[in-house]
């Protein structure tokens, strides 16, 4: 996302900026060290990029590991502090919510400073945040502290979520890009697997939430040491004028004996996508030709956070204990089989993305994520019951599912009934339902399977498609613009949900809530069915010719041929005598096949 005029700071002059600016010649320099490089040719790039790509790639992705941790940690963290506090239900949503709302305003601001300061310099704040919120949170005495601590590392997480596929895919070589920047995803997913890991080993310990949250300070750490051996991207160096540092790091990244057209090409290729960039400004998103593939990016977003998965990761341990596992380590147990789904699952859909297509693995997930929802809904009608948890009196509960439910409510199982927790009659009141009727077991063990193929299904298709789609569908002049949108809708829905779902389970039950979200993505089908076009395998100048027209994108088999109009474009040139406005509209309506693939 360009900056706007109004921010005047240069970016050559930031303080921080010169200081990791320093560091650029340090990594240049070892780019003799080692054979690894020296052995990397033309027809050795289609095997593997060089391991310098590699070691650049891993520490950038810590960002995406932290990003999946602080947002996975809560699940086991939030059933041990809502006893420990006294948690309500709204005081609970915040809490996950903190994050959320925290990364609406990292990914904002990081998209206006990342191309004036550049990537690494936002990579170094956003770990000193990461840093900061975690000691916030570690330390906390009091509810507001740790709120605002959510909201603090939540700055970091939306940094993060908004410059490491960035980083990484200006930094990666062309041949490898895609694969190599959905290896963001899978650290994600990898860094909520920790994060149930480490809750459940420390759910019993004394404070052991905050221990949870103070591991969270240790890779920022490491990619704070990192830092200094991390390139800043060529398309930075190149707006800044350096085009002879852009061409080392380029160098480094494709390997010496790649030939020295190969990176003079791509050094060319930065040059016109800036150039195209530059021209166009988000009034073109009004067009048609952009605003459909607007809408498809905006609604595919919406629908990743209205599947209600993020409810499934941020409370998946809450679920878990409200359907029936009888403690906060079991439960968190348990929510350790959900995060490897997803981690798994992601790896599978990496692996089959180019062969399956994006629009069939869409259409497949949402089908089995409707089907694992109503499952799931079934399973709590078992457990809970279909009630409201609305009632005057406890005594009105009949099931302990739907009694633990109640901030004011505890089960009696001496007496099988449900009582206030200030109550004095009964000394056994707990919110741990052991289940004991064959029928609530069943349901225990639905409620887990149905999870699982939920979290499963969801990883491989809508999990990843989304992003990849919105990368795909934006002609080069709009993609970032268009992007940083569709970002925000994810977020802006991301927090949405994380705040009502408690409340909604307590106001339409919780299988009402599940059926909702599976009402959600019975929508979502439809409109994937009728506007999403298949996208494998076409050039990205073909992808955006698919939005061309009155028809339904999804009819096209195969992209409208090219107006006369476009095939008598130049490669990205213009002349002097074009105005600004000709110059616009005419990158936005043509993308020639070389400029394409530079890009």
């Amino acid at each position: 996302m360009t900056a706007p005029a109004i921010l005047t700071l240069p970016a050559a002059n930031s303080p921080i900026s010169n200081t990791l600016n320093s560091y650029d010649g340090l990594a240049i320099k070892t780019e003799t060290s080692g054979d690894d490089d020296q052995s990397t040719s033309n027809s050795d790039m289609a095997a593997r990029p060089p391991r310098f790509v590699f070691f650049v790639v891993f520490c950038i992705t810590i960002g995406g590991l932290l990003f999946g941790y602080d947002t996975g940690v809560i699940s086991g963290a939030l059933v041990v502090i809502k006893y420990e506090w006294d948690l309500n239900s709204t005081q609970q949503e915040f809490i996950v919510g903190g994050t959320t709302l925290g990364a609406i305003a990292g990914g904002l601001f990081s998209g206006l400073f990342a191309d004036r300061w550049g990537r690494r310099v936002i990579t170094f704040l956003s770990s000193l945040v990461f840093i900061l919120g975690a000691l916030i949170m570690t330390f906390a005495k009091s509810y507001s502290v740790l709120i605002g601590g959510r909201v603090v590392v939540g700055l970091a997480v939306g940094a993060a979520s908004m410059v490491v596929p960035i980083y990484i895919g200006e930094l990666a070589p062309k041949e490898f890009r895609g694969r190599l920047v959905t290896l963001n995803v899978l650290a994600i997913t990898g860094g909520q697997l920790i994060a149930y890991l480490v809750s459940w080993a420390l759910t019993d310990v004394h404070d052991g939430w905050r221990w949870m949250f103070a591991v969270s300070a240790f890779p920022p750490a490491v990619q704070l040491c990192c830092l200094p051996w991390l390139p800043e991207s060529p398309r930075v160096l190149v707006q800044r004028g350096q085009d002879d540092r852009a061409r080392a790091i380029l160098r480094r990244i494709y390997g010496t004996k790649v030939s020295e057209s190969t990176v003079d090409d791509e050094l060319e290729s930065i040059h016109r996508s800036m150039r195209t960039e530059n021209a166009t400004s988000y009034r073109d998103l009004l067009r048609t030709i952009n605003l459909k593939p607007l809408l498809v990016a905006c609604v595919l977003q919406l629908m990743q956070q209205f599947s209600g998965f993020n409810t499934a990761m941020y409370y998946s341990a809450t679920i878990l204990k409200m359907a029936g596992f009888s403690s906060s380590k079991s439960a968190t147990q348990f929510s350790i089989a959900i995060a490897a789904t997803n981690m798994l699952m992601t790896i599978v859909a990496i692996s089959i993305i180019d062969r399956f297509g994006r629009r069939k693995l869409l259409l497949v997930s949402f089908m089995g994520m409707i089907i694992g929802l109503i499952l799931l809904g079934i399973a709590f009608i078992f457990i809970v019951g279909l009630v409201k948890i609305t009632k005057d009196t406890c005594q009105e509960y009949a099931k302990c599912g739907a009694c633990a439910l109640d901030d004011h409510c505890n089960w009696s199982p001496s007496a099988n009934l449900c009582a206030s927790k200030s109550s004095t009659l009964y000394s056994d009141l707990t919110d741990n339902c052991e289940s004991h009727s064959g029928r609530e077991k069943a349901g225990t063990w639905l409620a887990l399977a149905s999870l699982i193929f939920y979290v499963a299904l969801y990883a491989v298709g809508l999990g990843n498609v989304p992003w990849l789609v919105q990368s795909e569908i934006f002609a080069q002049g709009i993609r970032s613009k268009a992007g940083s949108i569709a970002t925000a809708t994810n977020w802006v829905s991301n927090f949405i949900i994380s705040v009502t779902f408690l409340t909604m389970t307590l106001h339409i039950t919780a299988s009402g809530t599940f059926w909702l979200y599976a009402g959600i993505l019975l929508l979502g089908l439809v409109f994937v069915f009728f506007m999403v076009p298949e996208t494998k395998g076409l050039k990205l100048e073909d992808v955006q010719r698919l939005f061309v027209g009155k028809g339904l994108p999804y009819r096209r088999q195969e992209a409208p041929p090219k107006r006369s109009s476009e095939s008598s474009t130049t490669s990205g040139r213009t002349t002097s005598s074009a105005t600004g406005g000709e110059v616009a509209n005419r990158l936005l309506n043509s993308t020639t096949v070389s400029e394409i693939n530079h890009n």
